[in-house]
């Protein structure tokens, strides 16, 4: 396995696990995966703001990501990028073109500076 397609396998760990509820609603969990980020709003969120709105989250998991790929940008920085898919109580789908840039730290862990979805058919 090459050393690219092992951080793309890491980071699309990643990706799914800021997925699941368990993590979503863990304020632990999201600590070790998160940094301060921006929303589509193009307001800056302190993580205690995304943190208390993914713990309050409630309902399934119908999120899936398909065409995952990762690009290292410096020795330290990555970008994802994917197809993410929602499936609504009603069964109707949401499809969106997604980016994460993701940040090596100091302590050896990958953490999410950065999400955008861009809604697409």
């Amino acid at each position: 396995m090459t050393a690219r397609s092992s951080l793309a396998d890491h980071l699309l760990a990643l990706e799914l696990a800021l997925q699941s509820r368990e993590v979503r609603g863990s304020e632990q969990k999201l600590r070790e995966l998160l940094a301060p980020e921006f929303g589509r709003s193009g307001l800056a969120y302190t993580f205690d703001d995304i943190v208390t709105r993914l713990v309050a989250e409630t309902g399934p998991n119908n999120t899936s990501i398909s065409d995952f790929s990762a690009t290292m940008l410096s020795d330290t920085i990555a970008l994802a990028t994917y197809r993410g898919t929602r499936i609504n109580d009603d069964g109707s789908q949401l499809f969106a073109n997604r980016s994460s840039i993701w940040r090596l730290d100091p302590d050896g862990k990958w953490r999410m500076v950065f999400h955008q979805g861009t809604a697409t058919e």
